[in-house]
């Protein structure tokens, strides 16, 4: 017979595993490189000491002149705030119920809860690797009759839940807060969600879209990264110039050369090797079409995860349904770590429960959690090419 006992039982013993091993390795090919590890986290902070430049103690002079004096590495100290990552199933009563006495009809319960938790959790995981943490979105362009036109939809899936805040201070806009997503028309870029009507007076053009909760919550992804200004880590750019990437803007159409270029360039500059490249699918497409255009070979190579990618002198390329559009990230992964607490665990109570009743409801819920963050210790290693054509 099945109980809440054995259902809380098999989330901890049966299914923690393989969630945990699935969103750490099968959200996409990128994480999957990533190394993750419990180093350098301070209670609720990431504090990593970067070394930048070069050791100064070398010098050369007279066979009895004086040895060069001192200088050792430079080091900068990287802060960064765990960032709160959840997951929540929810059960009803009436359903547990219904499966007490078949644990089959149980277990298709609980595959199904788990199988959306997943697909939901490796869908705004993969999106905010590309995010700057800020958990915008989309912008709101206009709204006529409650349809809401966005100027993206690339981040909104239906089923989300969302926040409307103001453009001014990112404040929940009073009535707009955590409204489902019903509707997705993509090609008119528009979206209609749940409850009363929205209007453009309530919610103005240029309003922001945010999952639920997370506006400045999300993880600090690539869009934090490859900026030339403002601050990263704690550390102010005007005065730290090796925390700037190499970007190009306005690329146009793609070749090798662009690709080898920048290649060249973290290598001569930073000593950094790319190993990895990721980009839109319309950038991929167009370099497809590149190589095909001079006769050249499509190389296809098989990542770890059973992922497939193109191959540029045996670098990797793949496309990302989340990296922005006209757009390709050169990466040395080596220099990028997603440090945590710890791996995914569910919330338990005083009583060692992880299923709790929610209150005032015949409801039952577990919640999956990871505390982590994303940090690269040599941006400079990095570069972000923009602004190409698309195929």
């Amino acid at each position: 017979m099945v109980t809440m006992a054995t259902a809380d039982n098999a989330l901890k013993t049966a299914y923690l595993g393989v969630v945990s091993d699935q969103l750490n390795t099968t959200v996409n090919p990128l994480l999957a490189k990533i190394k993750q590890t419990a180093e350098d986290v301070w209670g609720k902070e990431i504090r990593k000491l970067a070394r930048y430049g070069i050791n100064g103690g070398i010098g050369a002079g007279d066979e009895d002149g004086a040895l060069p004096g001192a200088a050792g590495n430079n080091y900068e100290q990287f802060v960064l705030t765990l960032k709160n990552l959840y997951g929540t199933i929810e059960i009803s009563d009436k359903a547990m119920r219904a499966s007490e006495s078949s644990s089959g009809a149980f277990v298709n319960l609980l595959n199904a809860e788990m199988e959306g938790l997943i697909k939901a959790s490796s869908y705004n995981f993969g999106r905010m690797l590309f995010g700057d943490g800020s958990g915008v979105l989309a912008k709101v362009a206009s709204i006529t009759s409650g349809v809401i036109t966005l100027d993206s939809v690339k981040n909104i899936v239906e089923g989300m839940v969302v926040d409307f805040r103001a453009a001014a201070d990112g404040s929940v806009i009073a009535s707009a807060g955590a409204r489902r997503v019903l509707i997705v028309d993509r090609t008119n870029k528009t979206i209609t969600v749940g409850g009363t009507t929205l209007t453009d007076t309530t919610v103005p053009a240029n309003s922001l879209v945010t999952v639920q909760g997370s506006y400045n919550q999300e993880i600090t992804g690539l869009g934090a990264i490859f900026k030339s200004t403002g601050t990263i880590y704690g550390l102010d750019r005007a005065s730290h110039k090796w925390l700037i990437p190499y970007i190009k803007t306005d690329v146009g159409s793609i070749s090798e050369t662009v690709i080898q270029t920048a290649i060249d360039y973290l290598d001569e500059t930073a000593g950094s090797k790319v190993n990895f490249i990721v980009c839109s699918s319309g950038v991929k497409r167009a370099f497809q079409n590149h190589l095909s255009t001079y006769k050249r070979n499509v190389d296809v190579m098989e990542l770890k995860g059973g992922y497939k990618a193109l191959s540029y002198n045996g670098i990797p390329i793949i496309s990302d349904r989340f990296c922005p559009a006209g757009t390709m990230y050169l990466l040395n992964t080596d220099d990028f770590a997603l440090h945590q607490l710890c791996d995914w665990k569910w919330l338990e109570g005083e009583d060692g429960k992880v299923i709790k009743q929610v209150a005032d409801k015949p409801v039952y819920k577990a919640t999956l959690v990871k505390y982590a963050d994303l940090l690269c210790s040599r941006p400079c290693g990095q570069a972000m090419l923009s602004g190409i054509t698309e195929a």
